[in-house]
């Protein structure tokens, strides 16, 4: 297999800023040299004039292969066919590492422990062999989930998690919005009737204080092992400073500027969703990534629940005014590998770090106008552009 590559003529996106006909070099999957020289010999060479090269995107958050595995409620695929099938949809949109951010619940079904388990284990075995996208294990802990909590913790300890979320999707009690919002939800996703849901969450909130007792552990655990910890859809002061206490390094989807703006002064980057950008605003009615641009709180954009807005958001924010395309893209690359500790080896363009990066038509926003996917040096999927 050859391991020296030389990229000619193409347009570098670089930390720099744009390098125009520049020869990139990559041995044994790293950038080794940027620059407009000649190649020397021993290289294969890619000709790749008229075609840009942005670093490969960085999806720190995920759930779209939910719908790969679960397309309708209560009907499930097996999982290397799900996953395949998702894996192709991640490369098309330009993602070459994923934190596949699987929901660890109190639900039955597809965002149980058991489900949980089974796509880790599908993701650090089999799939080593059939995903060609860099896989990495994001998991949301739902907070009132007190079931086979030393596995968790096993998990944390033997270095299978790379990112940890907190959740808490469980309606309080007397929020009948929150209520309605949340049946409809677990409907979408599973064969419970209404009634059996309502039970359950009657259930769940009995064993809530022994949830808040064991996520301190994990807390801890994540920490003690450099885990990322994340907070999730924060919306007020006071869940603000709770994540601050607990040392959270990603703050996702903030409910307005100012809790934006609390989370990033103790340090916490701030992650929204691309959909929210593409769409015109939040599914939910909460802050915009417009407004967060705007009031200079947003750090990172993720693919939330449709893949292909992650890569289309950069090519958004340019039109509307609100970034340079060479600032947007960071908030795809660059950001999301510095908030999930990995950019000594990813998120750049640039020499010593992976080889992951797209050759891409210019002027095309949309995916179509992805010519070439590479990851550690690797041609692992082309297209015909137009």
């Amino acid at each position: 297999m050859t391991t020296k590559i030389a990229i000619q003529g193409v347009n570098a996106l670089t930390p720099q800023g744009w390098l125009k006909d520049a020869t990139v070099l990559i041995e044994d999957g790293q950038f080794t040299s940027i620059n407009q020289s000649i190649t020397p010999p021993g290289f294969e060479l890619v000709k790749a004039q008229g075609l840009q090269m942005l670093p490969g995107i960085i999806d720190l958050h995920g759930d779209a292969f939910e719908r790969m595995i679960c397309p309708r409620p209560g009907v499930n695929f097996p999982l290397p066919i799900a996953m395949v099938d998702n894996d192709r949809n991640l490369l098309a949109s330009g993602i070459t590492t994923f934190y596949c951010s699987i929901t660890d619940s109190y639900e039955p079904g597809l965002r149980s422990r058991e489900s949980a388990r089974n796509l880790i284990n599908f993701i650090q075995k089999t799939g080593k062999q059939v995903l060609n996208c860099n896989h990495r294990i994001h998991i949301r802990h739902e907070q009132a989930n007190t079931a086979e909590h030393q596995e968790l913790c096993d998990w944390l300890e033997s270095g299978q998690v790379d990112i940890l979320s907190i959740n808490d999707h469980l309606p309080p009690p007397g929020n009948e919005k929150r209520l309605q919002r949340y049946l409809n939800s677990v409907k979408q996703r599973s064969s419970m009737s209404i009634e059996e849901i309502a039970g359950l969450i009657s259930q769940v909130r009995e064993r809530r204080e022994q949830g808040d007792a064991q996520l301190e552990k994990l807390v801890e655990l994540a920490h003690t092992n450099n885990i990322p910890l994340a907070s999730h859809d924060d919306d007020s002061p006071e869940k603000v400073a709770l994540s601050q206490q607990r040392r959270v390094a990603i703050a996702e989807f903030p409910a307005d500027v100012d809790l934006a703006a609390k989370s990033q002064a103790y340090g916490a980057a701030v992650l929204m969703g691309a959909p929210n950008l593409v769409r015109g605003g939040s599914h939910l009615g909460l802050m915009s990534v417009a407004q967060a641009v705007e009031h200079d709180v947003l750090d990172c954009l993720c693919s939330d629940y449709h893949y292909p807005s992650l890569f289309y958001a950069p090519f958004k924010l340019k039109e509307l005014g609100l970034m340079s395309f060479e600032q947007a893209w960071k908030l795809v690359s660059d950001r999301p590998a510095r908030a999930a500790k990995i950019s000594d080896r990813k998120g750049k363009i640039a020499t010593g770090l992976d080889a992951d990066f797209l050759l891409i038509s210019p002027d095309n926003p949309l995916p179509s106008s992805i010519s070439s996917v590479y990851i550690l040096g690797k041609e692992v999927a082309r297209y015909q552009t137009k």
